[in-house]
């Protein structure tokens, strides 16, 4: 398992990458939904662990999604 410090704290989409493809919601459909301009945003209380998110942003088709640690660091893209 990650240590703590390597954990997922911090998800972001960036709005102006994101082309709606939906890969994201199709990964973590608990976590993402496209909003009424198809762009994807995170859902109030949704859940992934590490594992989904990282499937989640590493699917996307332009990079829109971004994992940050507890630290702060960018862990993707």
């Amino acid at each position: 398992m990650a240590n703590e410090e390597n954990r997922i704290k911090k998800v972001t989409v960036n709005r102006d990458l994101c082309i709606g493809a939906a890969s994201c919601v199709v990964a973590a459909a608990d976590y993402f939904a496209l909003d009424g301009e198809n762009k994807a945003v995170i859902k109030e209380g949704g859940t992934a662990n590490d594992e989904t998110l990282m499937l989640a942003a590493q699917s996307c088709p332009t990079k829109a999604i971004f994992l940050f640690d507890g630290e702060g660091k960018q862990m993707y893209p």
